[in-house]
């Protein structure tokens, strides 16, 4: 429906502006007459030149949903219909993007889907563990619940998300900026000391040469190595878009020294924290695991949660094939095993969850104290390499002075 934009004037004949969603402006001066204001002005709101061009539209971020969820949660607790509360959210979020999908949505209840169905529709904003665990509150009548546990679950992933993103980043740049500067002193600074050694002529100690040859080959073959750089990423991820590629890759990344470490106490708290909230919101264990596995993002943690799901639909408990895996260590597969024996397996995998939430935080500050020294090594070797190269001709001209 078209948006209106209207003006008038209320009871103390002050001046009023507002929105309002409605079929036509008639519709629009009902309501404004019928609620007490005066010398109503109706128009239709003008279109967005843009609307229709998706990636000029602002992106649905996590933190959107999150508040989304919270104020949908006590909305529905405080008894008002589900298409009141979407109604109201939709009015009032401020994201264009994420109020078209709303609007969507609330259009869908209306004509008698089930707000999972219509969450569906968007699997980049919902993913597919979003929707069955709304499926479920739907079903079970605790959508208010549901929604609560979401909301707690997607802050706490956001957060071990940005753990992770910050324990690359300090390595990644660090490592750009060292490309750069080598890059530049080759480029711009070796060939100046070049030109001044060959004016003063005699043969240039074995270092100072190498770095000069380097030097000659990189600036008569830059474009050819900044292409074979754009090469080598398009190939890997080629490679890396391959089932068989995908594979390899994960399986490598798990067994990387300190990397490997990190990536496997991140699975484990994201299975962990996913299993327990699908479990307490009453989703049953084989469909859990089946969502948990399709967004585990590695493929060989995919395979291993496969694997216990097949052992339990055999009638195996989840904790063997944990512990088969290699993936998950043994403390994690006999609390797991705890919790199974006891009847409380929600609880005790939130409990893991917790615990290594924690570990994750340690991981990564050990990980960026371990990278700090070695890429200052790295760096200083490197640049005082170059240094000590072009300063080698200076000190042999001043000996034999």
């Amino acid at each position: 429906m078209p948006v209106y934009i209207w003006k008038a004037k209320n009871k103390r004949n002050k001046t009023r502006k507002g929105e309002m969603e409605a079929s036509d402006p008639k519709m629009v001066e009902a309501w404004l007459k019928k609620t007490g204001f005066q010398k109503a002005t109706v128009k239709e709101k003008p279109k967005d030149l843009f609307a229709n061009v998706s990636f000029m539209q602002p992106k649905v971020v996590t933190k959107d949903v999150i508040v989304w969820c919270r104020q949908f949660s006590t909305m529905i607790d405080a008894g008002l219909p589900i298409i009141q509360c979407l109604d109201i959210l939709g009015s009032q979020q401020e994201n264009p993007t994420f109020k078209n999908i709303l609007q969507d949505v609330k259009v869908v209840v209306e004509s008698g889907g089930t707000l999972a169905e219509a969450l569906s529709k968007y699997p980049d904003q919902y993913d597919t563990l979003f929707v069955n665990m709304i499926a479920a509150g739907e079903v079970g009548g605790i959508l208010d619940t549901i929604l609560r546990r979401l909301s707690e679950h997607m802050e706490k992933a956001a957060k071990l998300k940005a753990k992770v993103k910050s324990a690359m980043m300090y390595p990644t740049i660090t490592i750009v900026v060292a490309v750069a500067v080598v890059m530049v002193i080759m480029v711009f600074v070796i060939p100046v000391f070049q030109e001044m050694f060959s004016g003063l002529g005699g043969q240039l100690p074995g270092l100072t040469q190498i770095v000069v040859n380097m030097s000659n080959f990189i600036k008569s073959n830059l474009l050819y190595i900044i292409g074979m750089g754009g090469g080598s990423m398009y190939a890997f991820k080629r490679f890396y878009s391959t089932e068989k590629g995908h594979g390899i890759v994960d399986d490598l990344a798990l067994k990387l020294p300190v990397f490997g470490i990190l990536i496997k106490k991140v699975a484990v708290a994201k299975f962990t924290r996913t299993m327990s909230t699908m479990l307490q919101s009453g989703v049953s264990i084989l469909d859990a695991l089946e969502i948990v596995a399709k967004t585990a993002g590695n493929v060989t943690v995919e395979e291993c949660i496969y694997d216990v799901r097949t052992g339990i639909s055999e009638g195996r408990t989840m904790a063997d094939p944990l512990q088969e895996s290699g993936i998950f260590p043994s403390m994690v597969c006999q609390m797991i095993s705890v919790g199974e024996a006891t009847g409380a397996l929600d609880i005790m995998l939130g409990k893991i969850a917790d615990f290594y939430d924690d570990e994750v935080d340690e991981a990564v500050n050990n990980m960026t104290e371990m990278i700090e020294p070695m890429m200052m090594v790295f760096l200083g070797v490197v640049i005082g390499t170059l240094v000590i190269a072009m300063y080698l001709p200076i000190f042999s001209m001043a000996g034999a002075v």
